[in-house]
């Protein structure tokens, strides 16, 4: 019996690149001997919906479109409860996790391993509720990915999302919380922080120190205290400049469970994309929860 794959792709991600090597990708699941039915995504959050309500369908769940669409998909295995396979075709603006998996940025080659590669175990986590496969985000620029207009991207790819971010350089907001670690108690005034599992994020390689695994069942913990000055906020820019990492203003550790608490709500980040306004987050390693192809 043919296996069946559910091609998801968003034609709106990159540059139209999915559109125009459509073909060829459709091309190559078919010589696999695939069965193939395609869905383009219609509104965000509807890969999720999709998948969620036909998981059990398929034998091989396909999706190409940046690092959003694969969360939407991998969010909608995971409330399916369906254990299937993931392929991943990168076709974002900045791709992290693609860059994470080593998967090739030429389309082509991507889907030949989407078809014929092998499966790959990688943790996720939960952020109360809800699900994301690299980075968890609050504070300054995390708005930035999802409020630079798809168009911006599209023409200027990263250093559209460098566009954005300097608009919010001239007012360096902060928020006063209380986070639970591996036994241990921090308050603070934080300009930024993220929870990631990935090599890279913003399309900038080197700015979680550290070895960095998949699937080690823990994710990396980056902190950024408030600068009282000019002086300690050029510490900050050059931490993650990377050409010093002499500074008590970022805090950094490894975990498996975190907690966020605040007295107001704060905006969050999933994978780029708006998370919610939340007082209180918990966020959970799920160890090996899905299986993406991999070369």
């Amino acid at each position: 019996m043919r296996r069946r794959v559910l091609f998801i792709y968003n034609p709106h991600a990159g540059t139209g690149l999915v559109r125009s090597a459509l073909s060829d990708i459709l091309d190559t699941f078919a010589k696999a001997d695939f069965e193939i039915v395609v869905h383009p995504t219609q509104y965000r959050g509807d890969a999720t919906v999709v998948v969620r309500e036909h998981a059990a369908e398929y034998d091989r769940i396909v999706c190409a479109g940046g690092d959003g669409t694969l969360d939407e998909v991998v969010s909608g295995v995971m409330e399916s409860g369906v254990d299937v396979e993931v392929g991943y075709l990168p076709a974002g603006s900045t791709n992290d996790y693609g860059n994470s998996l080593g998967l090739d940025k030429d389309l082509r080659y991507a889907a030949q391993t989407a078809a014929s590669g092998r499966p790959f175990s990688v943790d996720i986590g939960s952020f109360n509720d809800k699900y994301f496969i690299y980075v968890a985000a609050f504070g300054m620029f995390t708005e930035v990915s999802y409020q630079t207009p798809q168009e911006m991207k599209n023409v200027f790819g990263h250093g559209a999302y460098i566009m954005e971010a300097v608009k919010q350089l001239a007012d360096i907001p902060s928020v006063r919380l209380q986070v639970e670690c591996n036994g241990e108690v921090i308050y603070g005034e934080f300009i930024y922080g993220m929870i990631t599992n990935a090599t890279s994020v913003g399309g900038i390689s080197g700015i979680i120190p550290g070895d960095i695994s998949l699937h080690d069942e823990k994710f990396e913990v980056t902190l950024v205290r408030m600068p009282a000055n000019p002086l300690e906020l050029t510490e900050i820019v050059s931490f993650f400049a990377g050409t010093s990492r002499d500074t008590n203003l970022v805090y950094n550790t490894q975990t498996s469970d975190i907690k966020f608490t605040s007295k107001k709500p704060i905006p969050w980040t999933l994978d780029g994309e708006f998370g919610g306004e939340h007082e209180v987050v918990r966020i959970r390693v799920i160890p090996g929860a899905v299986n993406i192809i991999v070369e």
